[in-house]
């Protein structure tokens, strides 16, 4: 997916754990290994404020595009 999410990198910064991330952003561990991992297909504005309000971040910090490696990937199956 071309869309990376970053937010193991805010965690570290922050010395925090995801699962005091989860009960401070409210949304379950589970979930956010979901969207840790980049498994999500979705995320809601209202979890993403969130996750920036407790993080001290902006979304840009926690989510950015990665054209090349989608482009690289299609090339790769496509030939």
């Amino acid at each position: 997916m071309p869309i990376a999410v970053d937010i193991d990198v805010m965690l570290a910064k922050r010395k925090m754990s995801v699962g005091e991330l989860a009960d401070r952003v409210g949304i379950t561990p589970a979930n956010l290994a979901v969207l840790k991992n980049g498994r999500a297909k979705a995320v809601r504005f209202a979890t993403l404020a969130a996750l920036c309000e407790v993080l001290e971040c902006q979304p840009g910090d926690l989510l950015r595009w990665e054209a090349r490696e989608a482009e690289e990937g299609e090339e790769a199956v496509a030939g």
